[in-house]
């Protein structure tokens, strides 16, 4: 009898799991935290929906305290904007096919915001985990503080509802960057079945008299890292096949949408030390000729980097790296007949000798591509004494080559690096940034696990993606990196823990063209990034000291020391209203 319960259970999982992958239903892991009873003995039996904050992760096991239920909603937009919230749904019974309808938006006078331009998606619970004993994101154990939270945006038509539980809808905006300036209205219905209105909910878009650019025009320097070949794994294709490219596309150009600037490429197989559940492959093939001379295969770059470029992501081609986590460096050699790998540290011999053949021969056929300008030799986190041997030996094969760096900040090697990423803790002085400014080299922060806020675990506070736009904007940083945008896991849709960092860490998005509670929130801060740059600009094409003075207050409240003494919602809301009223 167990026997037999364990093959159910497996088919079951196994079922499940490809369900996924294709994009239909799938089933969520189990809450492992106890359910509060009290907070659904409290209500009476029915059905109850309600405008929610987008800075919450609500439970799905316990009852939202929302009293009264909010059935209006009401916020500002730029044209060209992006603006959301999210409502929910609870029921003292089980609901059938729950679904979600929406109007257009229209301000009574002839003007429309068209229902396309609008979505209503249901928010899926993943498993996270939280951060460790110092409050960071490193260094986590298996199996620690497991909870199910709300991230996942799905499109998925419709979905059942347990009795006893909570469904979020993730409700969004997309201003035109046509629309006439005026108060639209709108509303969402929620349905059971085919037939059955549980509520409607109203809410109003003020679209205010600003202009917002189209992503592929902001200034904002994202970069995500990405991972080709997670996709090629979760779909079972042949990685670099015309079926793999076909996936990609709609994730690329998402990413592409959000304003991402960079590509991320691998010179060497496995740069990271197999630090992802997908280990990142070369897509440059090195082959060691029998008579010593090397000889370098660039199809797979080339096709990859072309398709990038094809969805606008074309300002760097960030290849990674010279200093790999292992130093290990494989490739193939015809005399032997096989695979092999040398070990070799910066600096020495060996290392000279298997990099400076490839760097002439790259910086050629980068050239011939009319890729060269765009290309920097990239390293992450490496000792700023690696980075200096790397570096000569750069510069020694070709002096004008770019090269890009995130990792601490070292002042000796800052004028060679026209790409640098700094970890947040870091501080550049105002006189380095600005040189760097007037030479058009392009300096932005990064997080990862270290940082236990601000940050985008799956589990971190919504507000806090999008405060980290408004960091940048005080720092005057171009931008932001992030490790990684989709280096899922194995189990991707429904836990998002691996390894021994917190949760998320891998990746914003998710299987099935997903987007996440962070991803688009990030996107939200950019979006504020780009109007302070604006109204900025307008502030000093105008000499309003005062207003530029008041500006600069509001931009203080980010600084990163206080992050995890104040709300990140309380500030970020704040701040967003004083921008609007500008």
């Amino acid at each position: 009898m167990r026997l037999k319960f364990t093959v159910i259970l497996l088919l079951y999982s196994a079922g499940a799991w490809a369900q996924s992958k294709t994009g239909d239903f799938y089933q969520e892991l189990g809450d492992p935290k106890p359910v509060e009873q009290e907070s659904w003995n409290f209500l009476k039996p029915g059905t109850y929906v309600s405008f929610a904050s987008a800075d919450i992760r609500y439970d799905k096991r316990n009852a939202p305290a929302i009293f009264p239920l909010q059935t209006q909603w009401q916020t500002k937009a730029w044209k060209g904007e992006k603006v959301h919230t999210q409502f929910l749904v609870w029921a003292t019974r089980n609901l059938q096919q729950i679904s979600v309808e929406w109007s257009k938006l229209d301000d009574g006078k002839g003007h429309e915001i068209a229902a396309k331009n609008i979505s209503a998606n249901f928010v899926r619970y993943v498993m996270a985990d939280g951060l460790n004993s110092e409050g960071g994101g490193c260094g986590i154990q298996p199996g620690h503080d497991s909870l199910l939270v709300e991230d996942v945006i799905d499109p998925v038509k419709s979905l059942d509802l347990t009795k006893n539980t909570t469904r979020p809808v993730w409700l969004s905006i997309k201003v035109p960057g046509s629309a006439t300036q005026g108060v639209y209205s709108g509303y969402v219905k929620v349905k059971e079945g085919k037939n059955k209105y549980v509520a409607m909910l109203h809410y109003t878009v003020q679209v205010l008299n600003h202009q917002l650019p189209a992503p592929a025009q902001w200034k904002f320097h994202l970069d995500l890292w990405q991972n080709p070949y997670s996709v090629a794994r979760w779909y079972g294709v042949k990685p670099w096949s015309g079926q793999h490219f076909a996936i990609m596309r709609p994730y690329m150009k998402m990413l592409a949408d959000a304003g991402q600037k960079s590509i991320t490429t691998t010179l060497i197989y496995d740069p990271w030390n197999s630090q992802t559940y997908d280990v990142y492959g070369s897509m440059i093939k090195w082959t060691k000729n029998r008579n010593g001379s090397w000889a370098y295969d660039y199809t797979v770059f080339d096709k990859w980097v072309t398709f990038m470029m094809s969805l606008g992501i074309d300002k760097f081609i960030n290849c990674y790296s010279m200093i790999p986590w292992n130093l290990k460096f494989y490739y193939h050699d015809e005399a032997l007949g096989k695979d092999t790998a040398i070990i070799a540290k910066p600096g020495t011999l060996a290392y000279d000798a298997h990099w400076r053949p490839m760097l002439t021969n790259f910086a050629s056929h980068l050239k011939q591509k009319g890729w060269f300008a765009k290309t920097t030799i990239a390293m992450d986190e490496r000792s700023m004494a690696d980075m200096q041997k790397a570096i000569a030996l750069i510069k020694s094969a070709d002096k004008d080559f770019k090269i890009s760096l995130a990792g601490n900040y070292h002042p000796e090697i800052e004028k060679d690096l026209v790409d640098y990423s700094v970890a947040s803790n870091q501080v550049i002085d105002s006189a380095t940034m600005l040189a760097r400014k007037k030479a058009g080299f392009n300096t932005t922060y990064y997080t990862c696990c270290t940082e236990g806020h601000p940050n985008t675990f799956s589990f971190s506070a919504p507000a806090e993606s999008a405060w980290l736009g408004w960091y940048a904007a005080y720092k005057e940083y171009d931008g932001y990196l992030r490790w990684a945008y989709n280096c899922w896991t194995k189990d991707a849709l429904r836990d998002t823990r691996f390894g021994s960092w917190s949760s998320g860490d891998a990746y914003l998005v998710y299987p099935g063209l997903r987007t996440s509670i962070r991803f688009e929130r990030l996107v939200e801060g950019i979006q504020d990034y780009e109007k302070i740059n604006i109204v900025r600009s307008r502030f000093m094409k105008e000499n309003r000291q005062d207003k530029l003075h008041q500006l600069q207050k509001i931009l203080s409240g980010f600084d990163i020391s206080e992050a995890k003494n104040k709300s990140a919602g309380d500030v970020l809301h704040a701040s967003q209203n004083d921008l609007n009223n500008f």
